[in-house]
């Protein structure tokens, strides 16, 4: 009787493991990031520089679009990479870094994670923005924004990473609007 027992206890676990793989198969298919393909905008000559490393979805790729939109009457020089590319990235080629990525599993994207550690000395040029499901979740220590990816906050975020971004690569043909006495 204690054999069956055993072996009735074996498959309940096997059955939950496999289970909790499946899962984990489908949260990870139906909720992961797409990939972003490489790409550059306006001339790399230019002495501004600014790296956006991102992950493909609508939300993000929305902000990226905002953000490239704003700089086109400007001298900046905007490299567009996906979040994996982050390890092969030498941060000083760039006057500002843009993080825009997703909390994964309790934490930052690996490459994310890495990229900041190494980088511990230059973390006034990083802005990230971390989406998630409770939208509170930050990297300590680099100056972030964290949220939702609530379509109808677009605006409020991109206003965010320019107004950021700004501080760091100064506009010469500013869409600002300075008061002149």
């Amino acid at each position: 009787m204690k054999v069956k027992r055993y072996k009735v206890v074996v498959w309940i676990l096997i059955m939950v493991v496999a289970l909790f793989f499946l899962l984990a198969l489908w949260y990870k298919n139906n909720y992961s990031m797409d990939t972003v393909e490489a790409h550059s905008v306006y001339s790399p000559t230019f002495d501004k520089r600014l790296l956006i490393a991102t992950q493909g979805s609508t939300f993000k790729d929305s902000l990226v679009q905002n953000v490239v939109r704003y700089y086109e009457n400007d001298s900046v020089f905007i490299k567009i990479i996906d979040i994996s590319d982050l390890p092969r990235i030498d941060h000083s080629d760039f006057n500002a870094v843009c993080l825009l990525h997703t909390w994964e599993y309790g934490k930052p994207p690996e490459a994310v994670d890495a990229f900041v550690n190494a980088n511990k000395n230059h973390l006034k040029k990083i802005i990230v923005l971390t989406t998630s499901g409770e939208g509170s979740n930050t990297i300590e220590g680099v100056d972030g924004l964290a949220g939702e990816s609530v379509i109808k906050n677009i605006t409020l975020y991109t206003d965010w990473i320019i107004l950021k971004l700004d501080t760091l690569l100064p506009l010469e043909n500013s869409n600002n609007y300075l008061l002149e006495f």
